[in-house]
């Protein structure tokens, strides 16, 4: 049986004891029904992931002693950053997880023209910290050791006018595109996926994005809902230039 995985916050060293957040105590507690003395992993997205033992378990307090750092293989080489257009729903939550589960090292949300979430102040903060707790959770599930930094929601046009050229190639999902996004050539490290919401961009946005240096690209013949365009781009990416793929 896997032993069970716990994001945490705060330093992590051999031998240091570390008091968990009530509500990861009452999941050991409650939901797994652990006992101290038992083993788990922690990880906090700077480290590395540790072995540790339960010392102490209540109802909503527990403290763990670290032990011997553990080696990990889980983080792809090539660094995927998704911009995303916000979805209604589920979508925007679903996304986050799995592509958290595919590797990507960043997610930027984005308000574009044709979506109908709206975020700003507490509400776009409150959204982002949501979203970094499933990417956190699903790390720990899917045995990753750094989860993906998760930005606050922006307007598009913001981020294209505050857009850093780090990426070694930037990829725009357009239907009907003329160029597959299998047919390029593999980046030396990273690349920048951008993925509009259910009614997808604006002509005025697909043209800001070839402004900014973004390249057309289309999955295939059919039009793809926008968590599925989001993932299987991811997934491509990944297998093409990532850890996904025979080498």
């Amino acid at each position: 049986m896997a032993l069970t995985r716990l994001f945490v916050h705060g330093e992590l060293r051999p031998g240091l004891s570390l008091q968990l957040d009530p509500e990861q105590a009452r999941y050991l507690g409650r939901v797994l029904r652990l006992r101290p003395g038992e083993s788990l992993l922690v990880f906090n997205g700077e480290c590395g992931e540790f072995a540790a033992v339960i010392d102490s378990l209540g109802k909503s307090t527990a403290t763990v002693t670290i032990g011997a750092a553990q080696g990990s293989r889980t983080e792809s080489p090539l660094r995927v950053h998704l911009v995303q257009g916000v979805s209604r729903g589920e979508r925007m939550d679903i996304v986050v997880q799995k592509a958290t589960e595919l590797g990507v090292k960043r997610i930027t949300p984005v308000l574009t023209e044709f979506g109908v979430v709206k975020l700003a102040g507490e509400r776009a903060d409150q959204r982002r910290d949501h979203w970094q707790k499933i990417a956190n959770s699903a790390a720990e599930q899917c045995g990753r050791i750094r989860p993906p930094l998760i930005d606050v929601a922006v307007p598009l046009k913001s981020w294209f006018g505050n857009k850093t050229k780090d990426a070694d190639v930037d990829l725009i999902l357009q239907p009907g595109a003329p160029t597959a996004m299998t047919a390029l050539a593999a980046p030396r490290t990273k690349v920048c996926l951008l993925i509009g919401p259910e009614g997808g961009f604006s002509a005025v946005e697909y043209d800001d994005a070839a402004l900014s240096g973004f390249t057309a690209v289309s999955l295939g013949p059919r039009v793809l809902r926008t968590e599925t365009a989001a993932l299987t781009a991811i997934a491509i990416a990944e297998a093409l230039w990532g850890d996904l793929g025979p080498n």
